[in-house]
């Protein structure tokens, strides 16, 4: 089943194209690695998805849902009523480089606030299923604690745990390690690979070039604006076929000198 398709996909901002017809489907259970270089739109594709950039042509369907398509006669893109892009957006979970846990919540109230605000569920149901993620995340003795109180390993779990707590469809990473200690990278890599096991259907946007090769079904990779390559992580890693994407994994030791 198709979860995820984005066809034509144009995003400018001012006159800089940041996304160039960018078209991909992702299928359930599947985990899509997307790779690249600093400012090739990986972010802003996460973005528009996500819905907090809006695009200016293209189409993106979530579950069967139609989010936007582009005007016959105008060419510009249509966004669907509200009802519909809220329920596109509780299919979707997106886990930010930079936490964004709110600061004066406990650990527990970071999770089960929008469960309890946004589904309607009840608090005690919404904290039963907080301290089973918790527990997953390896935090159960962290619930009453705050953000401040937590390394930055420890906060992004949190956030994770606060992503899956809406049970999205797809989850969307956003250069999960990014603002993290090399140490502390390898906790948030070995969650993420747990919910690889699981069969979560993610789109992980990152610089880990060994672990987008172990956990990923496909791997995209960008380069200003638009799909340079796409394949499965041993063609895309071991053998690429175009010379930007060789160019760009010179660069990680290991990778690309095959």
């Amino acid at each position: 089943m198709e979860i995820l398709s984005v066809k034509n996909l144009c995003k400018s901002f001012q006159h800089n194209k940041v996304l160039n017809d960018i078209s991909l489907t992702v299928s359930q259970g599947e985990v899509l690695a997307i790779i690249g270089p600093s400012g090739s739109g990986k972010s802003t594709l996460l973005r528009c998805i996500n819905q907090f950039e809006t695009v200016d042509s293209g189409e993106i369907n979530v579950c069967g849902q139609r989010m936007v398509h582009t005007d016959a006669e105008t060419g510009n893109a249509v966004y669907a009523d509200k009802g519909t892009l809220r329920r596109i957006r509780l299919m979707i979970g997106l886990v930010f480089q930079n936490f964004n846990l709110f600061p004066h919540f406990t650990v527990l109230r970071n999770i089960t606030e929008a469960p309890v605000s946004v589904l309607g569920k009840s608090r005690a149901e919404a904290e039963e299923k907080a301290r089973e993620l918790l527990k997953k995340m390896g935090l159960s003795e962290k619930e009453n604690a705050y953000p401040y109180q937590l390394s930055g390993g420890q906060q992004q779990r949190v956030s994770i745990a606060r992503a899956m707590a809406l049970s999205p469809k797809i989850l969307f990473f956003d250069e999960p390690t990014s603002a993290l200690d090399p140490e502390l990278t390898g906790e948030i890599l070995k969650v993420i690979r747990s919910l690889a096991e699981e069969h979560m259907t993610m789109v992980i946007v990152t610089h880990e070039m060994l672990f987008a090769r172990e956990v990923a079904d496909r791997v995209i990779f960008m380069d200003g604006g638009i799909i340079i390559e796409e394949g499965s992580p041993e063609q895309v890693f071991d053998a690429p076929l175009e010379e930007r994407t060789k160019q760009f994994l010179l660069r990680y030791s290991g990778l690309g000198d095959h």
